[in-house]
């Protein structure tokens, strides 16, 4: 009865995930196709072979679908990656070569597809209330890797300066490599390396 039960919730989590990245993959189509402004939740909805209910289920609205992550797994694997063989303690040095171990691995991730990478950010950018809230997530994501960095033993103040120097780390290849996804990674790690110079 019980593995009945576990196989039903697993059959139920794959249709979930199924129709979230079906909304994602529709949504990014149709922004490409016709631009953001033009495309409506309806028409996401329709793309993707869902009603309205269903998208509001997993999204609050359009600009959160461009911000979600692709449901495979590949995009889950930077977040849970082994920790160091030690607590981090205080030590900036082994906060920072953590930090940048979890910031590029989650670039290499992000521009595992390039031509999805540059879609998503030239939307991004030609759209004042999306770069907002590509800040605001960039905002979250040093949250999450000061969290990670305190989860492997990090000091609460060498974990924050570690993801905050870490996010510049990140702006800093953006900005030198013209966010070009083929060579975003070698920048970030550059401006990491810059670090000891």
């Amino acid at each position: 009865m019980a593995g009945e039960h576990a196989q039903e919730g697993s059959l139920t989590d794959r249709k979930r995930r199924r129709a979230k990245e079906a909304i994602r993959q529709a949504a990014v189509e149709l922004f490409s196709e016709r631009g953001f402004d033009a495309v409506s939740v309806t028409d996401i909805a329709e793309r993707a072979e869902v009603g309205r209910t269903s998208f509001f289920r997993y999204f609050g609205d359009k600009q959160e679908v461009l911000f979600s992550e692709p449901a495979d797994a590949d995009a889950e694997a930077w977040r849970r990656p082994a920790g160091p063989a030690k607590p981090i303690g205080s030590s900036m040095t082994d906060a920072l070569a953590a930090a940048r171990r979890l910031v590029v691995g989650y670039i290499e991730v992000i521009t595992a597809d390039p031509a999805a990478y540059r879609r998503h950010q030239q939307l991004v950018t030609s759209h004042p209330e999306l770069y907002a809230r590509s800040l605001v997530k960039q905002r979250r994501y040093a949250d999450a890797l000061a969290d990670q960095l305190q989860d492997w033993g990090a000091s609460q103040h060498t974990a924050r300066t570690a993801a905050e120097i870490g996010l510049a780390c990140f702006y800093a290849g953006q900005a030198t490599a013209n966010d070009d996804p083929s060579v975003l990674a070698r920048h970030v790690r550059r401006a990491f390396d810059r670090l000891g110079s």
